[in-house]
């Protein structure tokens, strides 16, 4: 079963559309905008879910997603253009998947004199952009969903692949260090 594009968004005004999508004058940055709008998003995450469980930043995260098919699919149809470069809300509204589970990964050791979380998020961050924009392990499959789902799918995938490699990581360092 195919789920469609949600139809309420048509009933918003192109500008606030695009506003959304955008994340206002956000996007419409010349250079990197989804680096901005990531980082935006890292933001959101250290504000809002950053003390939370992985669970509840998963239940937290679900309709923010489903708002960001709706908006960034409607943005398409009213820019004509196919996951437009200036539409962030979706590396905005992943971000807190790439650090589900965050509190777990271990403290670095004290000889690095170095606040953790922040080289985290940080380290997260970097990831996150990597598999956003070279797509690999079959990320840029998800483009191709269509409408809204297709811009959400693939950076939903380049967080989850940023958590795992976090924790991955976190693993190694935790083995072997």
């Amino acid at each position: 079963m195919i789920i469609g594009q949600p139809i309420w968004p048509r009933s918003l005004s192109s500008r606030w559309v695009v506003a959304l999508a955008t994340l206002g004058p956000v996007g419409k940055v010349k250079k990197a905008p989804g680096t901005l709008g990531s980082l935006a998003g890292l933001f959101y995450f250290t504000v809002f879910f950053e003390p939370l469980s992985w669970w509840l930043t998963l239940l937290l995260t679900l309709p923010m997603l489903y708002l960001a098919v709706a908006i960034c699919g409607e943005a398409e149809v009213r820019l004509g253009l196919r996951d437009p470069g200036m539409v962030i809300l979706d590396e905005f509204v992943v971000m807190p998947l790439c650090f589900l589970g965050w509190q777990a990964l271990p403290d670095l050791p004290d000889r690095w004199s170095i606040h953790t979380p922040w080289i985290i998020f940080l380290i997260g961050f970097g990831f996150f952009r990597l598999y956003d924009i070279t797509k690999p392990l079959g990320i840029s499959r998800l483009q191709t969903l269509s409408s809204g789902w297709g811009v959400v799918a693939d950076d939903v995938a380049a967080a989850l692949a940023t958590c795992a490699t976090l924790h991955t990581l976190g693993w190694v360092l935790e083995s072997f260090i």
